[in-house]
Formats: structure tokens, sequence, C-alpha cells
């Protein structure tokens, strides 16, 4: 029997980062969602759950290490996708460039479900305006930043990634005020 997601931590909160991980090359194939949740006082707490994308086609493993056998008894997408309906309905939620919105709606579309009405904001446009220097000299992507702000996370994680993508608009916050 699937399991349930773990619980959403308790807010609140100004601004989510979310990233998911896919089984295969159909953005539907959602096997990990990763939410960084950021508080008023821009502390990141994260969510982050298995899912099971009901596929055979794992051709992704490589890139996260994410296995079939790893996702047998995690939640379906629709049971893992209704604790965040619920926090993030209305709610500002940055991804690192549109892949993630792209995958929720397909996931969606694949299983009969209403797409979130979230907020989708891109961290790769923020992160283009904040530290144009990086264009042609590594660019704006994940690793790029990751080397250039110094942050930490284990790139291919739902959950880290989501972090990252949370760090990089808490500092582009702090690089605007100053």
């Amino acid at each position: 029997m699937p399991s349930a997601p773990p619980p959403f931590p308790q807010g609140p909160f100004r601004f989510f980062a979310l990233d998911v991980e896919t089984a295969n090359n159909e953005r539907g194939s959602i096997c990990q969602i990763g939410v960084a949740a950021v508080t008023l006082e821009g502390q990141i707490r994260t969510w982050v759950s298995y899912v099971n994308p009901e596929t055979d086609r794992w051709t992704c493993s490589f890139v996260h290490g994410i296995t079939d056998r790893m996702v047998q008894d995690a939640p379906k997408f629709a049971t893992a996708l209704a604790p965040l309906r619920r926090m993030l309905e209305g709610k500002v939620v940055w991804q690192h460039s549109s892949f993630d919105r792209t995958a929720i709606f397909a996931a969606c579309e694949r299983y009969g479900l209403e797409r979130p009405e979230w907020d989708w904001q891109d961290s790769v446009r923020l992160a283009r305006s904040t530290w144009p220097e990086l264009k042609g000299n590594g660019g704006h992507g994940l690793a790029s930043l990751k080397k250039y702000l110094g942050l930490q996370f284990r790139h291919h994680d739902a959950g880290e990634d989501a972090r990252a993508a949370a760090e990089i608009v808490l500092r582009a916050e702090l690089q605007a005020r100053s």
C-alpha cells in the first residue's frame, strides 16, 4: 500500500521554491518533489517526497539515482500533490527554469487533475538580471550558481535543488538591497 507524503512544514512562509525529478523524459513521470519553504525571517524549511510515477521506463536514474524500487511504496502523484495544493495555493512558487512547472502541469494532465493555481516565478531569470557577469561565463544553471555563490547542495535531489533555488532568490534580494 502506498505511503502518505510527509507532513508539510508549518508557516507562515514568505515564498516557496519547488523542484521535481522525473523517471524518464516524459515530464509527467515525476518521481520526486521537493519544496523549500522560506519563513518571514529568511530561514528555509524543506519538504521532500518520493512519488511513484507508475512507469517501467527509468531512463533518468543515472542523473538523480532514484529507481523504481525506491518509489515502490511512495505516494502516487495525486496524493503527493494534495498537501502542496493546500499550502501553495495562490502563493509565490519559484522554480529554476520552467521545467518544474511544465512537469507539474504534465503530471496533472496525465492523471486528469486540475492544474494548481500558484504564482510561478523563475529563479533563472532573476539570476540573469542579478548576476549578468555569468552570461558566457558558466551561465545561470544551478551547477554554475552553486560554484559562483558558494552554495552547498547535492544537485539532482528535488529537496536540495529547491533549497538552492530559494537560496538564489534570497541572495538576489540581498544584492538588490545593497
